[in-house]
């Protein structure tokens, strides 16, 4: 299954979903992230958490949702709420698209021990809601049945 994550930056929670993913999916699922106004790199934060918890940051990196134009995934997931708002490239179309609506671990004037409970907090969700993709069956769903499985997903796999 492919699996595209976007956030408008690609910065933080659609570079923590990319790498989650390909990790817990172990090859049974692609995922990959992207942003209508991708910055000039992952939030630091992003790859030393994802790091600290063992996940791969290997090929990680900024980009738009442009470089995705002939991927052809079977969903693509909006994971900020600017990212749901936004007008998507023509080639979203047919894609099932769903929000999976996170807060963003790196806004804010947190403390540094607060920041990390807000990534780690992200991350299990995160890693929960990948989970919950994984169970028998659900990497064979395709279409409508795929987007009500996934918006089920975000509902019930909650912060």
């Amino acid at each position: 299954m492919k699996l595209l994550f976007i956030c408008t930056h690609n910065r933080c929670r659609s570079i923590l979903a990319e790498a989650i993913a390909n990790d817990s999916g172990q090859g049974l699922i692609s995922a990959y992230s992207a942003g209508s106004s991708p910055q000039s790199q992952v939030h630091p934060l992003s790859l030393h958490f994802l790091s600290q918890t063992g996940i791969s940051t290997e090929g990680l990196k900024s980009q738009s949702w442009d470089e995705f134009e002939n991927l052809h995934p079977d969903a693509v997931l909006t994971l900020c709420d600017s990212a749901a708002s936004e007008v998507c490239p023509a080639w979203f179309d047919d894609t099932v698209r769903v929000h999976w609506g996170l807060k963003d671990p790196s806004v804010g004037d947190a403390s540094k021990e607060q920041q990390e409970d807000q990534f780690l907090s992200t991350i299990e969700l995160l890693q929960r809601r990948i989970e919950a993709l994984l169970e028998d069956g659900n990497l064979h769903l395709r279409g409508n049945a795929l987007g009500q499985k996934l918006a089920n997903i975000a509902q019930t796999v909650s912060q």
